[in-house]
């Protein structure tokens, strides 16, 4: 019983979201408050239903409901109960009720929070919104409903994918989920702006907190979906430009070039038409994401559908978000206001530039991912396209974005001098070409390539600390004044600062574990030792055992280097009966400086066994990077004063026709 009505509660989700996507729009239209009221608790009641429905899903999860067919193809009785709550998302059906409850979350946030929005905005907001919850509540209740039954009930389930019973499973998707979908309410204020024609700094006050918090949801999704990569396959590596790996990594790319020209708006008032673009195209990347994993053109741990049903299906809706989304882009946007004007050398001009090359960054990822696909099926020929392009093309285009990065928040609105910007860089510029040449002085056989991001990472880094030092005047006024005028800074400040600084922290650990990665790959038996980075490995043998649902091989590896204390490590292999598959679980030994990466692979079959070692140097800094750049934005979004206080002092002006500027 409770499985239907959970099934009747994503019924009534539906129809609630029908009412949430037109009834607003038609009062919008004909300026009736009462019908653009009925968005708000229509929103609140969609993310009631769909929170209902959820939760007797994850339940049935609990309770090893086996009459339901999602649970009998990804539980078992033997499951540990952290992998019953957490594999609720690790299916197809299961992704989508996430994808589906993010969704109805961010409109209700805005509901909730939106009290100041101008009637109509906020209405268009949340009936756009409501019409996207429409269409993938009917995507899930007529291609993959999760509340399936399945007669005769069978007595154990098929066990979840084994690489996918892991802590980061509990973590990563609803993280990445939070950042890909919440990007949809960056669309939907972009939709309603579009129809009401007008765009101005209190709609990007609005939006910016929206695509911010989305972007920090998105940026711990990606790193620590490369952390579950790193730690659990096996092969010593965090990033592959996978497929599935570029979905979530194209959205984020065009989402930080969304928060930067949103920026623009709020401070200057221009960009306004770029900046809804954006909006559309961060989204829509998101959507295309959802293609990639579940449409069934791709093989990959990370994709769950096989249905080609489903896929037919997501491209209609992403026809419909996109293509409905650019054209009325085309329609309405040449109406829109032209904005401030500003010269090239400005903040404006950096963050465009900024802007430009992170677009293309992404065209280049969008076409080494899709081009495999569309050769396949206009010639039939499988092509593959690998690291190598990625590195060729990717690289050169971000570069001078990252180098931007550092000079566009020292520049002066409007108009600025790149002389005098270089000036106060002194400091980090000397930091970027000294930090290379004593990386060379002290390793001749450094490559040309990495010297150059390193010098990129140091001036990051350093260009942030010297921004700072700079704005509190150290070195000019008295230690304590400074110090006091450092602390005062506002937020948005402290929030860049941290941010920047973690991708300078990322740069660096990108390119020296890249770099200067050691790698062995020995078959040992007992007894016998490898060496690598400077330690050495003994190999004490292989135990077998089991725990929980599967059963293990684990090897005992002593870890020696002189001036310290030896310890064991205890890398493992792991076979799931149920599953009828094995896992690696890999051992890494990390001091926040670099990584010793240990993995076992297979028997000999005279009692030895394949040892994969590897030692990774700075490693560890792509994910604290990471981190930073995600607190940056938490610090950012933080700091409300300015964006209140223009809300106080703007009034709201009534919505006017496009081409009326």
């Amino acid at each position: 019983m409770l499985v239907e009505i959970g099934h009747f509660a994503l019924v009534l989700a539906l129809l609630v979201a029908a009412v949430q996507g037109f009834v607003p729009l038609l009062g919008a239209a004909q300026k009736s408050r009462a019908l653009m009221d009925l968005a708000r608790p229509a929103a609140l009641l969609q993310l009631l239903f769909i929170t209902l429905a959820f939760a007797v899903f994850i339940h049935a999860h609990i309770v090893s409901d086996f009459s339901v067919l999602n649970v009998f193809e990804n539980s078992s009785l033997e499951k540990p109960m952290l992998y019953k709550v957490t594999g609720a998302w690790g299916s197809h059906e299961g992704s989508m009720m996430l994808w589906v409850f993010m969704l109805a979350l961010f409109g209700g946030l805005v509901a909730l929070f939106g009290r100041g929005l101008p009637a109509s905005l906020k209405a268009r907001t949340l009936a756009i919104q409501g019409l996207l919850g429409f269409g993938t509540l009917l995507f899930i209740l007529f291609t993959s409903n999760p509340f399936a039954r399945l007669y005769p009930v069978p007595s154990d389930g098929r066990d979840l994918n084994p690489l996918l019973q892991d802590p980061g499973l509990a973590f990563h998707p609803p993280f990445l989920y939070f950042g890909y979908v919440g990007f949809s309410i960056c669309y939907a204020f972009a939709i309603a702006a579009l129809i009401e024609g007008r765009v101005d700094a209190v709609w990007a006050r609005w939006v910016r907190p929206w695509a911010l918090t989305a972007w920090c949801g998105l940026t711990v999704g990606v790193a620590m979906g490369s952390w579950w990569a790193y730690y659990v396959l096996g092969w010593g590596g965090w990033w592959a430009w996978d497929p599935v790996e570029n979905a979530s990594f194209m959205p984020w790319l065009l989402g930080t070039a969304l928060l930067h020209s949103a920026a623009v708006v709020e401070k200057r008032e221009a960009l306004q038409r770029w900046t809804l673009l954006l909006a559309i195209m961060t989204f829509g990347m998101s959507l295309v994401g959802t293609f990639l994993v579940r449409s069934g053109v791709l093989t990959s741990v990370h994709s769950f559908a096989l249905d080609p049903t489903r896929g037919v299906f997501i491209l209609v809706l992403i026809g419909v978000v996109i293509g409905g989304g650019l054209v009325l882009y085309a329609w309405r946007a040449p109406g829109l206001a032209a904005g401030n004007p500003f010269a090239p050398v400005s903040r404006e001009g950096a963050l465009v530039f900024n802007n430009l090359l992170l677009a293309g960054g992404m065209a280049t990822v969008f076409l080494g991912t899709f081009y495999p696909l569309f050769a396949e099926v206009w010639s039939g020929v499988k092509l593959s396209v690998g690291p190598p392009y990625f590195d060729t093309t990717f690289v050169p285009i971000v570069v001078p974005a990252l180098a931007a990065m550092t000079i566009g928040p020292v520049l002066a609105w409007r108009r600025a001098s790149l002389a005098t910007a270089m000036r106060r860089l002194v400091p980090a510029l000397i930091a970027a070409l000294a930090t290379p040449v004593l990386v060379f002085l002290s390793d001749r056989s450094a490559p040309l390539a990495a010297l150059g991001g390193i010098a990129l990472a140091a001036w990051a880094m350093a260009g942030v600390l010297t921004d700072l030092a700079d704005r509190a005047k150290i070195g000019k006024l008295p230690i304590l004044v400074a110090l006091r005028r450092l602390r005062g800074l506002p937020r948005g400040t402290w929030g860049y600062a941290i941010a920047h600084f973690g991708v300078g922290m990322l740069i660096a650990g990108v390119t020296v574990s890249t770099a200067w990665r050691s790698e062995r790959i020995e078959t040992l038996h007992p007894g016998d030792t490898m060496a690598i980075a400077g330690r050495e490995l003994r190999f004490g043998g292989v135990a077998e055992g089991s725990a929980a649902n599967y059963r293990f091989e684990r090897a005992d590896i002593v870890v020696s280097k002189p001036g310290g204390a030896a310890f064991a490590v205890h890398p493992e292999r792991r076979y799931y009966p149920v599953a009828g598959s094995s896992t690696t679980n890999t051992s890494i030994t990390t001091n926040g400086f670099g990584d010793l990466y240990l993995a076992l692979g297979d028997p000999d079959g005279k009692g030895g066994w394949v040892v994969r070692a590897y030692y990774n140097p700075l490693v560890p800094w792509i994910w604290f990077g990471a981190g930073l750049a995600a607190l940056g934005g938490l610090v950012s979004l933080s700091d409300r004063r300015g964006r209140v206080r223009a809300l106080r002092t703007v009034p709201a002006a009534a919505p006017r026709p496009a081409g009326s500027d």
